[in-house]
C-alpha cells in the first residue's frame, strides 16, 4: 500500500501536470482531482470565482481592443498628459503595454483552465492567480471608465475600426467557438441528467448561431461592388511632416512636399508687432527652447513676443529630446543636422513655399488675447499677408468663420471651408466649397450628399492605414495626416472586397466550423 501510495505520488503526467502546475499550482498528480461523471466540474466556490475569470478576459480584451485602434490619436493623448504634468513621456506606449500585459495575463489563465476542462480535470484557481484576476478586472474597469470620461470620443473610434475589422473578428470569434466544443462535449456527454446537457450545450449553441448570424446586419464601405471606388483621398500634411522633421518647421513642410503631399496645414499666430506666425501651442513651452532662452516667460502666451524676440528661439532641438515619433531615430546625420537648426517660421514664407510648389494651404487662426494691439484686427492683418505673399487665390482653404462675408467679398478667390456639418442649402449659401471634419464625424452617406452639392470632404487627422482606407472607401477627397511618407505609398484600401468574396468567406467559415463542432461531438 505505501508503495503504491509513493508511485502515484510521483507518477506524473506531464501535460496535465503543467497545465495543473500552472493554473493550481498543483504540480503533483496526487494533488489533482479528476471530475465525476454527472458532477460540477469544480466545487460551488470555483463556479462562483469562474465568471469573474471570463468578465476580466472580456474587459480586458475591450481595454486593448481600445489602446490598440486608439493608436491613431497617440500624439493626441500624449500632448494632453503633457499639458497636464508639465513634461513629455509616451504615456500612450505605456497605456498600450499596461493593456497587453493584463490580457496576456488572463488569456494565459483562461487557456489553462479550458485545457484543464478538456481533460476532466477538477478546476481549482491558486489563491495568486484569484487576486491577479480581481486585478486584471479592477484595473480594466478602472481604466475604461477614465477613459471614457477623459478619451471618451474614442469610442467613436472604436465604432470606425468595427466597419473594417468585424469581417475578420467574426472569423476569429467563430474560431475560438470551435476551440471550446472540445471541453463542452466532454462535460455534456459525461452528463448523466439531460437537464445538466442542456444547461452545458444551451448557451453553447446559442451563442453560435448569433454569430452565424451576425454578418446578416455587418456593414463596411469597404465591402463594395468593383469599379465603384473613388479616387484616392489627396494627403495634406498635418504641421507639415511632424515624424520626420520639428512640427510648423521650414523642413516639416519640405519633407512634406517631398513624400508627394497635395497640401500642408498648419495653426497661425500673430505676434505683438503684427507678423503672423506658424505656431500650435498657446505658449512656446513644449516646441522651442524658451525655457533656457527666457525662463521668466516660458507660460506666456507666444503673441505677446515681438518677431525679433521668436527669431532668437530653436524649434528644433525639442524634436530629439521629447522624441514625439519613434522615426526620429532613422533621420539621416543631414537631417538631424537640418531639424536641429529649425527656426520659427512666418506664414509669409510658409505661403511662398506653398505657392512655388503648388500647395493648398489650410490654417487655424488664432485670435490674438485681450490687451493685443491685433486683437480686432487679426483677420485683416493675415489677408494682407496673404496678398503680399503672392499665393494664388485658389490654393487658400479658408477655415476661420469669423468675418466670412468679409473675406469671400475681399478674396472671392478663397476656398471657403467649414469645419463642422450644416445642410446643403445653408453651406452653399455662405460659398462653402469644402468641409474640414474631424474623422470621428465620417460617414459615407454624408460625404456622398455634399458630394452631390459639389462640396468635397477633408478628414483629420487620419495617420493610421486601416483608418485612411476607411476613409478612402467612405469617399473623402483628401485628409490631413501626420503620416504622408506612409499612406502615399497605398495603393488601395485595406480589406477593400467584394460582397460575392464576403460572402464566401462567411459561408465557407460557417461550413468548416460546423463540419469541426459535429466531428468533435460525434467523437
Amino acid at each position: 500500500v505505501v508503495r503504491q501510495r509513493l508511485l502515484q505520488r510521483y507518477e506524473h503526467q506531464p501535460f496535465v501536470s503543467c497545465l495543473a502546475g500552472f493554473y493550481s499550482c498543483q504540480w503533483k498528480r496526487y494533488q489533482r482531482r479528476r471530475a465525476e461523471p454527472g458532477k460540477c466540474c469544480c466545487k460551488m466556490r470555483e463556479c462562483m470565482f469562474f465568471p469573474l475569470l471570463v468578465g476580466a478576459f472580456f474587459l480586458s480584451l475591450v481595454f486593448l481592443y481600445m489602446c490598440g485602434e486608439a493608436k491613431n490619436d497617440y500624439n493626441n493623448f500624449d500632448w494632453y498628459n503633457y499639458e497636464t504634468l508639465g513634461f513629455w513621456f509616451l504615456w500612450s506606449l505605456v497605456l498600450l503595454s499596461a493593456a497587453a500585459l493584463l490580457f496576456t495575463y488572463i488569456t494565459l489563465l483562461l487557456v489553462l483552465a479550458l485545457c484543464l476542462l478538456a481533460e476532466g480535470q477538477q478546476l481549482y484557481l491558486h489563491w495568486s492567480h484569484k487576486i491577479g484576476t480581481l486585478i486584471v478586472l479592477s484595473c480594466s474597469v478602472t481604466a475604461l471608465f477614465v477613459l471614457s470620461i477623459l478619451w471618451g470620443d474614442q469610442w467613436e473610434t472604436v465604432r470606425l475600426s468595427l466597419q473594417i475589422t468585424a469581417p475578420y473578428l467574426h472569423v476569429g470569434a467563430i474560431a475560438i467557438m470551435v476551440l471550446l466544443s472540445w471541453p463542452v462535449a466532454f462535460h455534456a456527454i459525461r452528463a448523466d441528467r439531460k437537464d445538466i446537457q442542456v444547461i452545458i450545450v444551451g448557451p453553447y449553441l446559442a451563442i453560435l448561431l448569433f454569430l452565424f448570424l451576425i454578418p446578416l446586419g455587418m456593414y463596411s464601405p469597404c465591402i463594395r461592388q468593383m469599379g465603384t471606388l473613388g479616387p484616392k483621398p489627396e494627403l495634406i500634411g498635418h504641421r507639415g511632416a511632424p515624424m520626420l522633421a520639428p512640427e510648423n518647421t521650414e523642413m516639416s513642410f519640405q519633407k512634406t512636399i517631398e513624400h508627394g503631399g497635395a497640401g500642408l496645414e498648419t495653426d497661425v499666430t500673430i505676434s505683438y508687432d503684427g507678423v503672423p506666425f506658424l505656431m500650435h501651442d498657446r505658449n512656446l513651452r513644449r516646441t522651442t527652447n524658451i525655457k533656457e532662452v527666457y525662463p521668466n516667460y516660458v507660460t506666456e502666451n507666444a503673441a505677446f513676443f515681438s518677431w525679433d524676440t521668436l527669431q532668437k528661439l530653436n524649434a528644433g532641438k525639442w524634436f530629439f529630446k521629447d522624441k514625439p515619433f519613434s522615426p526620429v531615430l532613422i533621420l539621416s546625420k543631414a537631417d538631424q543636422n537640418w531639424a536641429m537648426n529649425q527656426t520659427i517660421y512666418k506664414l509669409s514664407d510658409f505661403l511662398r513655399l506653398a505657392e512655388r510648389h503648388n500647395k493648398y494651404v489650410i490654417f487655424d487662426l488664432y485670435r490674438p488675447p485681450d490687451k493685443h494691439p491685433y486683437r480686432n484686427s487679426w483677420v485683416n492683418r493675415t489677408l494682407e499677408v496673404i496678398f503680399e505673399s503672392g499665393i494664388r487665390p485658389h490654393l487658400v482653404l479658408w477655415l476661420e468663420n469669423s468675418m466670412r462675408s468679409f473675406v469671400h467679398s475681399a478674396a472671392p478667390g478663397f476656398q471657403q471651408t467649414m469645419g463642422i456639418k450644416a445642410p446643403v442649402e445653408d453651406l452653399l449659401m455662405s460659398n462653402i466649397v469644402k468641409l474640414n471634419l474631424a474623422y470621428k464625424e465620417m460617414s459615407s452617406e454624408d460625404i456622398r450628399k455634399y458630394a452631390e452639392a459639389n462640396i468635397t470632404t477633408n478628414l483629420y487627422v487620419i495617420n493610421e492605414p486601416w483608418l485612411f482606407s476607411l476613409a478612402w472607401c467612405s469617399g473623402a477627397h483628401s485628409v490631413t495626416t501626420n503620416t504622408v511618407h506612409i499612406l502615399k505609398n497605398l495603393n488601395q484600401p485595406l480589406f477593400l472586397m467584394t460582397p460575392k468574396q464576403y460572402n464566401i468567406m462567411w459561408i465557407l467559415t460557417d461550413l468548416i466550423s460546423m463540419l469541426l463542432i459535429s466531428l468533435i461531438f460525434a467523437l
